[in-house]
């Protein structure tokens, strides 16, 4: 089984099942005892900057801020794509705490990593 669980996310509120799905794969990972690391790409990178994930909701779904907790909570962390923030002018400082800006290069070293799962949504 891996130990290890790299999960990106591509939708945010315009495929609202699609990211919600993924926050609660890997908040549910981390509870676990699973190491998760979670990127934010595309419309997704807007839930790393403060107050923007209490803007999310779905119904029957756990809220985004609970799930985010969670997983910074559990030791997962939380990376937003390069381009992604670049082309939103998403910048470190930006961010909540806990989270980063990272690029192709480091999602690529994780994922190929021994005992490791990727996930899309």
């Amino acid at each position: 089984m891996a130990k290890k669980l790299v999960i990106k996310v591509t939708a945010g509120a315009d495929a609202p099942e699609r990211c919600s799905q993924a926050f609660t794969v890997a908040a549910v990972a981390v509870a676990s005892g699973i190491e998760v690391s979670l990127w934010l790409t595309g419309e997704s990178s807007w839930f790393a900057l403060p107050g923007r994930a209490a803007e999310f909701a779905l119904p029957h779904a756990a809220p985004l801020p609970d799930l985010i907790g969670g997983i910074l909570a559990g030791g997962g962390t939380i990376t937003v794509c390069t381009q992604c923030a670049a082309r939103r002018d998403i910048t470190e400082k930006d961010l909540i705490e806990g989270a980063r800006i990272a690029g192709a290069q480091v999602f690529v070293q994780e994922a190929m990593t021994e005992e490791t799962q990727a996930l899309v949504y």
